[in-house]
């Protein structure tokens, strides 16, 4: 994607914010909105380019982060974004104030066409989807991605939301189940869960009820629940326990192999399969796997088990046989490291068994 030029109707040799802008727009912009529409105004003054990728550095935001700030902007008719035919952001164009009292919104002129040349000394840059779906639970296109996004909710939306008696009440329900008192932006999930996603308030509760039965408290781990089931078509709590459900025999068969009760998460669905379709291991060589993990850590099982299979992949493993050959072999690795005579080297040495130690950093 190339940088982006950020223009206007008007330029001028330095930063100059609107009264306009501080008087109607500041008070319900959260802090990126305005952090990344300042930062447009200061590098639109001294005429330079940056890129979506940039501002994200900057900012240690998303490109996400920083496309849903615009989009705000957007929407509230203080810029224009330009597109190229892959619908990828090119231009920015910055809306001029009106100077009539009696208007709290910037008047719309053409969008002027320029030409975008990218700077010569910017490394290249990374198209905006290839980062906007990584932490996805399924690949989407730009549709179903701007569908499954979280709006920026303003203050007042929160306040009206939370004024509901249905939702006072799910709010209230969801901070017993998590044992905390839910931060803003927790309640801005719960309401994108019940506004965009189309949750009732009983498939909320389930929701709650069945990631804090699995020990997952986080909201970002809930949302990323949520919007899997909302993908598969999930409109009921009857129809979620029928999809937590759904897995055959040798997947709950794992699940106890690696000390775990219930219905596998999504994600740890993603990984058996991934062990046994990907990877073509049996169920023995997942069961050896298994066990080593129980033995070695109480915490992250699946990314253990997965680091020990993956190994086991990446070597050739094919048959449970070929396990105690690598066994073998690593065993006799480690005894041909023997201590120098060296007159020099006649302190004991460190024997530093790195395997262990990358394992116990996975446990951590």
């Amino acid at each position: 994607m190339s940088c982006l030029t950020i223009y206007q109707d008007n330029y001028t040799d330095s930063t100059v914010i609107s009264n306009h802008f501080i008087d109607e727009f500041m008070a319900s912009a959260n802090d990126a909105q305005l952090k990344i529409y300042l930062y447009l105004i200061r590098m639109m003054s001294a005429r330079l380019s940056t890129s979506i990728s940039d501002i994200a550095d900057k900012f240690n935001y998303t490109e996400k982060d920083v496309m849903r700030a615009l989009k705000y902007w957007e929407k509230n008719r203080l810029l224009v974004l330009d597109y190229d035919e892959n619908k990828n952001v090119i231009g920015i164009h910055l809306m001029n104030f009106s100077t009539a009292p009696s208007v709290t919104a910037p008047q719309i002129a053409p969008v002027p066409s320029v030409s975008v040349q990218p700077m010569a000394s910017q490394a290249a840059v990374v198209p905006i989807s290839s980062k906007l779906n990584a932490d996805s639970p399924a690949p989407m296109d730009t549709a179903a991605e701007e569908l499954y996004s979280k709006p920026d909710y303003s203050l007042d939306e929160l306040k009206a939301f939370k004024s509901n008696e249905a939702t006072s009440r799910l709010l209230f329900i969801t901070e017993q189940y998590l044992k905390k008192t839910l931060s803003p932006n927790e309640i801005r999930t719960i309401f994108f869960i019940s506004d965009k996603l189309g949750f009732s308030e009983d498939l909320i509760d389930y929701l709650i009820q069945y990631c804090v039965d699995r020990d997952k408290k986080d909201l970002r781990y809930i949302e990323k629940v949520a919007i899997s089931w909302a993908q598969q078509g999930i409109t009921t709590p009857k129809q979620a326990a029928r999809l937590a459900h759904k897995y055959d025999k040798s997947v709950y068969d794992v699940m106890k192999a690696l000390g775990k009760s219930g219905a596998p998460t999504p994600a740890e669905a993603a990984y058996i399969k991934r062990w046994s379709k990907e990877y073509g291991f049996t169920p023995d060589i997942i069961f050896t796997a298994c066990e080593r993990t129980v033995l070695a850590t109480d915490k992250h099982r699946f990314e253990y088990a997965d680091s020990i299979l993956s190994r086991w992949y990446q070597s050739g493993v094919h048959h449970k046989s070929d396990i105690q050959s690598l066994d073998d072999n690593y065993r006799k690795a480690k005894n041909l490291k023997t201590v120098s005579n060296n007159k020099f080297n006649q302190f004991k040495q460190n024997d530093y068994d790195f395997d262990a130690l990358e394992q116990e950093l996975l446990s951590n």
